[in-house]
């Protein structure tokens, strides 16, 4: 039961990061999350669950510190 949830949960990821750019980072973080939240007690789904957010997050920081870089001051 636990392997049919762990694949749809993947496959939503996928198919989240493949109908919306704004999934960026999603995969990659729900794949770390999930890894660190099994080996905290078997706990990979909100593992991957709070990655996935936490990896949407920093790519779009980092998506918006390249769209604005740093004025040069060294005149």
């Amino acid at each position: 039961m636990k392997y049919i949830l762990g694949v749809t949960a993947l496959a939503l990821a996928l198919s989240l990061n493949t109908l919306s750019a704004d999934a960026k980072g999603c995969i990659k973080g729900a794949a770390v999350g999930g890894v660190a939240g099994h080996l905290a007690g078997h706990h990979g789904l909100a593992g991957a669950a709070v990655g996935c957010a936490i990896g949407h997050h920093e790519a779009n920081k980092d998506e918006k510190a390249n769209q604005n870089p740093a004025p040069d001051h060294s005149q």
